[in-house]
């Protein structure tokens, strides 16, 4: 799930401002679900519709909870009839790290949505342990798409925002054309064997024995912890230096209350809220075209994201050679080219099981 907000973490890689545009996605190819080449979008693509003060497509949107009325907040991009909304990862992370997708997005005419879940940085953030249940995130989701008037759209997910595409997919698939589940496992213990069995393995032992001694003295908010797992992150988190400034910026902006109470004290693992969470055995019940998305580099299995596509009923798979958690940044143009290939392919009639991107 994206890493807590450490921005001592990330103090090394932010100096210029990096922006989205590298590596764009490559036109129609041979290879199965390759996006056909994109016209430019017409005008009516730019009409948002927006009733009463334009406000470049922002809304706030309350949403009823159990302790009250909350606002949250969304960004609409576009005009078309592929409609994707993003659920960005965290816990409680921002939809900022999913800004590059104003740059491929648009010029293939798709429509979408940025959105920070409640509890998030452009969102209230009402200080209540009740409310940060996986349930009630959910009833948020439907909650948002109901306002949004989305219908027969596409969910993509991102990390913990994975795990959130997968639980609404399970509640009210009815309402959705597809399903995009990026960089998240179906088990939260499977991705806890993963990080000790693979990537553990792969740091020096006396490193990892530290980063445990830390965590179990409880020194997870110091400069040692941070320092320790910057390793960690630079190989399996996000692979660019400096690190992009809408990444940089999630980071710094996360809800670290939230993340810890959920995840845990980072991304080495998982031992919050989230620890069993597990939905293997549910898969096949999830019958809309489904696309998982690996990376080479990632903190979960890739392996594991292939497998889950042979699991539901209509799967494809997309694997990032370059990429790591944040793939859709350091194996960009990969990550955009199966992305759109899949929404194309399931808009145009052509997607079929199996196929990969």
């Amino acid at each position: 799930m994206l890493t807590r907000a450490r921005a001592a973490l990330l103090a090394l890689a932010l100096s210029p401002l990096v922006s989205c545009q590298g590596g764009g996605a490559a036109p129609a190819g041979a290879s199965a679900g390759a996006a056909a080449p994109a016209a430019a979008p017409g005008a009516d693509y730019f009409d948002l519709r927006e009733p009463g003060v334009r406000a470049g497509g922002v809304r706030l949107i309350p949403v009823q909870t159990p302790k009250g009325t909350f606002n949250v907040w969304t960004k609409r991009f576009g005009n078309g009839r592929i409609k994707v909304l993003l659920l960005h990862g965290g816990p409680a992370a921002t939809h900022e790290y999913f800004e590059c997708a104003e740059s491929f997005f648009p010029r293939e005419g798709i429509e979408f949505y940025e959105y920070d879940q409640l509890g998030s940085h452009y969102s209230d953030q009402p200080d209540d342990d009740a409310l940060w249940t996986v349930p009630r995130f959910v009833d948020e989701v439907e909650q948002v798409r109901k306002a949004l008037g989305l219908e027969q759209f596409y969910l993509l997910g991102h990390s913990w925002g994975g795990i959130l595409a997968i639980e609404y997919a399970l509640a009210h698939q009815a309402h959705l054309k597809g399903l995009i589940v990026s960089n998240m496992m179906a088990s939260a213990p499977d991705y806890q064997a993963y990080n000790e069995n693979v990537l553990q393995k792969q740091m020096a032992p006396g490193e990892v024995e530290a980063i445990k001694a830390l965590e179990r003295a409880g020194k997870t908010s110091g400069p040692e912890y941070e320092q320790r797992l910057q390793g960690f992150y630079d190989a399996h988190v996000v692979r660019l230096k400096p690190a992009p400034d809408p990444v940089a910026r999630a980071f710094k902006h996360i809800n670290t209350k939230i993340y810890a109470l959920m995840q845990g004290p980072s991304e080495f693992g998982i031992s919050g809220r989230l620890e069993k969470w597990d939905r293997k055995a549910d898969l096949p019940k999830i019958a809309v075209p489904t696309l998982t998305v690996g990376a080479a580099h990632d903190t979960m299995d890739p392996a594991h994201m292939k497998w889950m596509a042979t699991q539901v009923q209509q799967g494809a798979s997309l694997h990032c050679p370059q990429g790591s958690h944040l793939s859709m940044w350091d194996d960009q143009a990969t990550y955009f080219r199966g992305v759109i290939g899949f929404l194309k392919a399931v808009d145009g009639g052509t997607f079929k099981k199996g196929m990969t991107f």
